[in-house]
């Protein structure tokens, strides 16, 4: 089974279903898997650990030459995609860069570049879009905050009203690539409803904190506005973003799903290897009827993560009305079954499987912090009963 989006760009409901990718998405998807073997291997990974950023910019424009930041965004505004639907397309790189505990600000980028080419002004699209699509700048989402969970009923930053703009107030944390980023969308409370803003991250009256991380390249941070004064002409959209954030939290959960699955479907190939080759009494640890038990258990999970990361990015991608319960089905099951896949896996390892030294603690930590990312499997469940009216 290959690659995630097994669709056709046209299908509907009713439709026939086309299992295979097409020949353009089959190309991007082994070059992007050739460029990550050869050009961030896990031993670079694990170089990057100490590395501030998390990753080399030189290393990300090339990423953005293949495409991993164009996706969602308009030809008209420098952008393109293969299929007809950017984001089918780009769940392809996330699972690729899963595979490989990748570095890089892949869904923040994406997520605010898809918002701004929705909803921006013509200055915004123009100002920030070629920036991102060329890999030259780095933007993020500022929504999740301290001790909250992912609903916007829950926001206490504020933006108040102040001559021709608002003043901004408030602390968002974690905040993935904020240290790393030169532009944040900020999503905010005003008397008219939940508003976001493109603020610049040098703006005055805002303190980046970087914060300790689990994965070894995956930045995050903690941000704080205090009086941050921004014009009129950095709101995002008109009127209550709402169904804006909604959008962006679906993208996000989309690739960040994709990514988890990349990242179990290798554990289980590296998993199945070692068993195969490593022998106790004789005999290869994969001929034991009680392994082979979990294994079976094991690969039921993957495939149905597999399954429902791609409902989601399908339904996300098509914009379908059950959308925002397919995501959040897919983010709860797969948060909590990723993880639980791969400490299966450092089981089956043995001993090596708790050393520094192996590469699957790479794997755990990825799995662990998507888990709690874009809201934990409780927030989504959470998600789930309300829009079923619970």
């Amino acid at each position: 089974m290959s690659g995630l989006p097994r669709h056709s760009p046209a299908f509907a409901e009713g439709d026939h279903v086309e299992l295979a990718l097409t020949d353009d998405q089959e190309l991007f998807r082994a070059t992007t898997r050739q460029f990550l073997a050869t050009k961030c291997t896990l031993a670079e990974v694990r170089a990057l650990e100490l590395n501030p950023d998390g990753f080399d910019p030189a290393w990300w424009r090339q990423g953005a030459e293949l495409g991993w930041t164009s996706m969602l965004v308009p030809e008209a505004d420098g952008g393109g995609c293969l299929s007809g639907n950017g984001l089918l397309d780009l769940v392809l790189v996330a699972e690729e860069m899963g595979r490989m505990v990748s570095p890089g600000p892949l869904v923040p980028t994406n997520v605010v570049a898809d918002a701004v080419a929705r909803s921006g002004s013509p200055d915004q699209r123009a100002a920030l879009l070629p920036g991102l699509v060329a890999g030259d700048i780095v933007a993020t989402w500022a929504f999740a905050e301290p001790g909250s969970r992912w609903n916007t009923g829950r926001l206490s930053t504020v933006a108040r009203p102040s001559g021709d703009g608002f003043v901004l107030d408030g602390t968002k944390s974690p905040v993935e690539a904020a240290a790393q980023a030169q532009h944040m969308l900020v999503t905010a409370r005003t008397d008219a409803g939940i508003t976001q803003l493109l603020v610049p991250s040098d703006a005055e009256g805002v303190t980046i904190t970087p914060l300790e991380g689990l994965d070894l390249v995956r930045r995050f941070a903690g941000v704080r506005f205090e009086g941050v004064e921004v014009p009129a002409s950095a709101v995002v959209g008109a009127g209550n973003a709402e169904a804006d954030v909604e959008r962006q939290l679906q993208v996000a959960v989309s690739l960040q799903c994709a990514e988890t699955v990349g990242a179990i479907d290798r554990v289980f190939e590296m998993t199945l290897d070692y068993v195969g080759d490593r022998h106790s009494f004789g005999r290869p640890l994969s001929s034991y009827q009680a392994l082979k038990h979990r294994f079976a258990d094991m690969k039921l999970w993957l495939e149905a993560c597999r399954g429902t990361a791609t409902a989601a990015a399908r339904a996300t991608g098509r914009g379908t009305d059950d959308a925002a319960e397919v995501v959040s089905t897919a983010k709860s099951y797969i948060g909590s079954r990723a993880t639980e896949i791969v400490q299966d896996c450092v089981q089956m390892h043995g001993g090596i499987g708790v050393t520094w030294e192996h590469d699957i603690h790479l794997y755990l930590r990825r799995v662990t912090v998507n888990r709690t990312t874009y809201g934990s499997p409780a927030d989504h469940r959470e998600r789930i009963a309300v829009l079923l009216g619970l």
